[in-house]
């Protein structure tokens, strides 16, 4: 299960990938011998139920709807909605974002790890997630 939802949250889920996850949830459920084992599946069989829109999201489009895999999620700031007030570059764990107080900044895709540290402090929603397409 591990693997398959790495993959998925990588950019590498396939199609059937869910059925699949279902499927070794639905069989650790029935064949386990103890508590631990038939409940453990459960986390992925109430996301899937509830978030399967963001399950198909990742395998079809390699897109995160939540913004918070890096694996496919980047960030950018939106020029026109940035004060230049720096909050974001103050934040930012991996120092990729440059600008002068007033103007607006960018964010270096490069050394961007995709925390989304700067969309949290950003209070003008100037900072926007893009999606990325994995390698």
């Amino acid at each position: 299960m591990r693997a398959i939802l790495t993959d998925i949250c990588e950019g590498r889920g396939r199609p059937g990938d869910i059925e699949l996850l279902e499927r070794i949830c639905h069989t650790m459920q029935d064949v386990s011998l103890c508590a631990l084992g038939r409940t453990a599946p459960n986390p992925v069989l109430t996301t899937i139920r509830f978030f399967r829109d963001e399950y198909e999201a990742h395998i079809e489009r390699k897109e995160c709807p939540a913004g918070v895999c890096p694996d496919l999620t980047r960030f950018t700031i939106n020029a026109e909605a940035c004060t230049g007030c720096g909050m974001c570059s103050r934040v930012c764990p991996a120092n990729a974002i440059s600008g002068e107080v007033k103007t607006a900044h960018v964010i270096d895709p490069d050394k961007c790890i995709a925390c989304g540290s700067c969309r949290e402090a950003c209070r003008f929603d100037a900072v926007e997630t893009m999606r990325r397409m994995p390698a």
